[in-house]
């Protein structure tokens, strides 16, 4: 088969297989800064322990005291209106539109040039204090108390509540999903600020997703010749996979470049460790 390069934004000889994949690529995608990276809850948890929130369909967003910028650490170019009232402390949040509205969000937020229409539409949704002193329950509250004060529209603190057992943690689950959310997000209420992918954070959702990075390309068969298959993708553990449920027509023409990070969906995990029923999602915040 012969890939037109023209046809799509893509090196052709890297979907020739896995063995032509550059060896220099970097280890699995971390953030520029290191902010706290949420788990899959397990069954049946007792929820209790937690602080809970409603899972946001946003970007990703970190203010550093003067700047906002993607957790790769790359800048986000806000208006001027948007950051002028934010504080010196730093804060972690979601840029948010609505329920089911993460690509109006993304194409909105990734502008070199800020439309300011497209930002009046945006809230910023903060959820922590990096490197914040104290539990998360007393950081919560400080967070809260910071937020009121801003007096800002477009910058509210995510509602944090307790629920008793499991069958009322699944019920306001339900209950979320039905009306269009992702799902719920759980932090231990007495746990200290920590970064990184942990179990102080857990995420609970109808299906799961997870995150790995592009290390090659297979091509695309029938009605796919000359564009992309598979995404061929590698986890934190190491873990390998062809990825090609999901992709849209457009990401067949142009894939996410190599190194890139790519969010998937998955139902449960096969004995060999694979993700069951894997289908791709978006590329991540910034690879």
């Amino acid at each position: 088969m012969t890939l037109q390069r023209r046809q799509f934004g893509f090196n052709a000889l890297a979907v020739l297989g896995a063995a032509l994949v550059p060896s220099g690529l970097p280890a699995f995608a971390k953030s520029g800064f290191e902010v706290l990276l949420a788990q899959n809850a397990p069954a049946k948890l007792n929820p209790a322990p937690y602080l809970i929130s409603e899972k946001l369909d946003g970007v990703r967003a970190v203010w550093d005291g003067t700047s906002l910028r993607f957790r790769s650490g790359r800048p986000i170019v806000a208006p001027a209106w948007f950051i002028a009232g934010l504080p010196s402390t730093a804060l972690d949040g979601e840029l948010w539109i609505g329920r089911g509205k993460f690509d109006q969000v993304s194409a909105a937020v990734r502008k070199t040039q800020p439309v300011d229409a497209q930002w009046q539409q945006i809230t910023y949704m903060v959820f922590e204090l990096p490197q914040g002193e104290g539990v998360f329950a007393d950081r919560a509250q400080r967070l809260k108390l910071i937020v009121q004060g801003l007096n800002l529209a477009h910058v509210q603190a995510v509602e944090q509540f307790r629920l008793p057992n499991q069958a009322v943690l699944q019920a306001r689950l339900n209950s979320v999903t039905a009306a269009g959310g992702e799902g719920l997000m759980l932090h231990q209420s007495q746990a200290l600020y920590t970064t990184g992918r942990s179990d102080a954070l857990l995420k609970l959702k109808p299906v799961q997703d997870a995150e790995a990075q592009v290390v090659g390309y297979t091509p695309g068969r029938g009605k796919y010749d000359g564009m992309l298959g598979a995404l061929q993708v590698k986890t934190e553990a190491g873990l390998r996979f062809n990825l090609g449920t999901g992709l849209s027509d457009e990401l067949r023409k142009t894939p996410p470049p190599l190194g890139s990070t790519v969010t998937y969906s998955y139902r449960d995990i096969t004995p060999s460790g694979k993700p069951r029923f894997a289908s791709f999602l978006r590329v991540a915040d910034e690879p």
